[in-house]
């Protein structure tokens, strides 16, 4: 293989567009900054990449991924510190999982160093976009689909791998409330709930409209053959404080393997929070809410980074949780931001510089 940082085309924006942006009334995902990467794979293996202006692609109507979605996705973030220094979080576990997303989608996977290369130059290029500040960060979104043309089910043979990139502030913002789910579920045994596949998100919508109806934001799912165990949220890991216990669902074949989710786990190990990751039954956070013993749930993800739950819901009931003055949901964030922006100590070797 040739050298992949000489192999990357890299066409320059005539202009910025950063002038136009309001960076203190971002919408989360709607602003993109000037250049994408872009790279296909043709005839058995991927060409060079190419860094080019951000803009519209051109695809022919049968293009597989409209058929028979095949598409995969990631989502990191890059942050920027007070000395300019750019930094990205744990990016070796992104790479890989979109990697694992693409496999089981029959998607061939993305060189390591292809990846790497064309997304550090991706981010010099467009490090303007990236403002200083706990709380600011470039958003980025590597994703995969399948661009042959033709409607015959199968695998397509050719692929366009793309990152963009979006400056973010905060996800969420409110109060969160969520809905126990009865009926629906996220994934199943042997399905693809682990991967970040287009189509797991595209199908929770609809039930999260109609827990919306019901006034809460976000749906906890539960397993699809008994309904009687939490799973994950909409977009985000879940854990409960039961006592000073945190407890966690295990990953397996239908929940996502969070890297936020992972992170939290090692840094309750290092401050000697216990944890327990099993299966938690809907009636077991019932009976811990209704006997006080739930002090706090909390989501995990790369655009939430750690999202309190004030509320939830199942069938009529509703409950709210108490507001903690040692919220274990605002200690974790608070660790991982210092480490993500720089300004704590790395002692896992999570932090990565773009040079």
């Amino acid at each position: 293989m040739k050298n992949p940082t000489s192999m990357i085309d890299i066409q320059r924006a005539p202009q910025s567009k950063i002038s136009e942006t309001n960076f203190d009334n971002l919408v989360f995902g709607q602003v993109f900054s000037d250049h994408m990467m872009e790279c296909d794979y043709k005839n058995g293996e991927w060409q060079a990449p190419v860094i080019k202006p951000y803009g519209p692609l051109t695809l022919e109507p049968s293009a597989r991924v409209f058929h028979y979605g095949q598409a995969v996705f990631e989502g990191m973030k890059a942050y920027k510190d007070n000395e300019d220094k750019i930094w990205l979080f744990r990016p070796d576990q992104n790479f890989e999982r979109i990697n694992r997303s693409s496999k089981r989608l029959a998607i061939p996977e993305f060189p390591k160093e292809y990846f790497f290369n064309a997304l550090e130059e991706l981010l010099k290029i467009d490090k303007d976009w990236i403002k200083k500040g706990f709380g600011n960060s470039l958003y980025l979104r590597p994703f995969v689909i399948a661009t042959e043309a033709g409607v015959s089910a199968s695998a397509a043979k050719e692929y366009k791998f793309m990152i963009i990139c979006s400056p973010a502030q905060a996800y969420y913002s409110g109060e969160v409330r969520v809905k126990f789910s009865e009926k629906y579920s996220r994934a199943a045994d042997g399905g693809v709930g682990f991967a970040k596949a287009a189509g797991n998100y595209g199908a929770q919508f609809y039930p999260t409209n109609l827990a919306k109806e019901e006034g809460f934001q976000q749906i906890i799912w539960t397993d699809a053959n008994t309904h009687d165990y939490l799973e994950e949220a909409g977009t985000m890991n879940i854990f409960f404080r039961i006592g000073d216990k945190l407890v966690t669902a295990p990953t397996n074949d239908r929940i996502l393997d969070g890297v936020t989710r992972k992170s939290v786990l090692t840094l309750a190990e290092e401050f000697d929070i216990e944890t327990e990751v099993r299966r938690v039954s809907v009636q077991e956070i019932i009976d811990a809410a209704e006997k006080g013993e739930l002090k706090e749930m909390f989501g995990s993800g790369t655009a939430t980074v750690i999202n309190p739950i004030a509320g939830f819901g199942y069938k009529d009931q509703k409950f709210e949780l108490p507001k903690m003055e040692d919220s274990y949901a605002r200690f974790f964030k608070d660790k991982l931001m210092k480490i993500q922006y720089n300004e704590a100590e790395d002692k896992f070797g999570w932090r990565y510089e773009v040079k």
